[in-house]
C-alpha cells in the first residue's frame, strides 16, 4: 500500500555543534618548531604514531629543549586541530603574550636600527593578521599594533598564517589607534598611512622613525586615523580591480621602507 504522500516526515536530527577547538593548541611543523626554537612554554609535543619525514627533527628539538613528546592516534590530533591541517604534529603551548612598547623600542635598539612599526587600523581576517606579521618579520618590522576593538587578536589561526613570525614580531594591542599615533608622533615619529589619494609609496621618504597604517578590509584607514597621520602614500592599480588586499598592500611598503633602509646604509 502506497504511503500518504501527506504524511510528515520526521525531522532529521540536529547536528552537534563542533566544540570550540582549544586555542593554546598550536598545530603544524613549521609553527611547533617555531615555538620551540623562539623559548615560548611548551608544555607537551603530541605527534602522530609512526610519522616520519620532518617529524624527526621536531622530536629532536623538543628533547633538546626537554619538553615532553606523546604520540598520539591521528583522530586524536584531528581533534585537536579542530580541522587546520596539523602535518602529524601539535603542541599545547601558554597563551601568546602581547608586547608593549618597551618590547618594541628594544627590538630596533638590538637592530641597531630606527624604529619601524606597522599600525593596522582594524584588520579582522586572522589570516590577513598572521600574513601581515609574517611580512613584518621577514621585511625587519620591530613591532605590529592592532586596536582591543574591532581587530582580530592573536589566535591559533593567526599563528599558522604568520608561519612562525608570531613567536618573532612584538604585537602591541592597544584601546585608541588615535591617542598611539599622537604618543608616536611625541617620540620623534614620522606616520604615514596607505590609503588613496596619496603619494605614489616610492616616492615618498620612508627612512627614520617610522610608523606606517594599513587599513582594515574594505573599509580602509578611518578618517580620524588618517588626519592624524603626516602623509598618505598610495600604490598604482593598473587593473580592473581597484584595491589591494590589505596584507599585501602591507608587503609591499614594508619592503619598500626595506630598500630605501638599506640603500641609506
Amino acid at each position: 500500500m502506497a504511503k500518504n504522500r501527506t504524511e510528515k516526515r520526521r525531522p532529521r536530527p540536529e547536528r552537534p555543534e563542533r566544540a570550540p577547538r582549544d586555542e593554546n593548541i598550536i598545530v603544524g611543523r613549521n609553527p611547533v618548531t617555531e615555538a620551540l626554537k623562539s623559548g615560548r612554554t611548551v608544555e607537551k609535543i603530541y605527534v602522530q604514531q609512526n610519522a616520519g619525514g620532518s617529524l624527526g627533527r621536531v622530536i629532536q628539538l623538543a628533547k633538546e629543549k626537554g619538553v615532553p613528546v606523546m604520540e598520539s592516534g591521528k583522530a586524536a590530533l584531528d581533534k585537536m586541530a579542530g580541522g587546520l591541517p596539523h602535518q602529524g604534529v601539535a603542541a599545547s603551548v601558554t597563551p601568546y603574550r602581547y608586547a608593549d612598547f618597551d618590547d618594541v623600542m628594544k627590538k630596533a635598539e638590538d637592530a641597531g636600527e630606527d624604529p619601524f612599526i606597522v599600525i593596522l587600523d582594524g584588520i579582522e581576517d586572522p589570516h590577513n593578521l598572521g600574513a601581515v606579521m609574517r611580512s613584518a618579520e621577514c621585511a625587519g618590522a620591530h613591532g605590529v599594533v592592532i586596536p582591543k576593538r574591532h581587530s582580530c587578536g592573536l589566535t591559533e589561526t593567526v599563528a599558522k598564517a604568520s608561519a612562525g613570525a608570531i613567536e618573532y614580531m612584538p604585537c602591541v594591542k592597544v584601546t585608541n589607534i588615535a591617542q598611539t599615533i599622537d604618543m608616536l608622533k611625541e617620540e620623534g615619529f614620522w606616520i604615514g598611512a596607505c590609503d588613496m589619494g596619496g603619494t605614489e609609496y616610492y616616492k615618498q621618504d620612508l627612512t627614520g622613525k617610522l610608523a606606517v597604517v594599513i587599513g582594515g578590509e574594505g573599509s580602509g584607514v578611518s578618517r580620524l586615523v588618517r588626519e592624524k597621520c603626516d602623509f598618505v602614500v598610495s600604490m598604482r592599480l593598473c587593473g580592473n580591480i581597484n584595491s589591494l588586499n590589505a596584507s599585501n598592500a602591507a608587503a609591499v611598503l614594508m619592503y619598500e621602507v626595506r630598500r630605501q633602509r638599506d640603500e641609506g646604509k
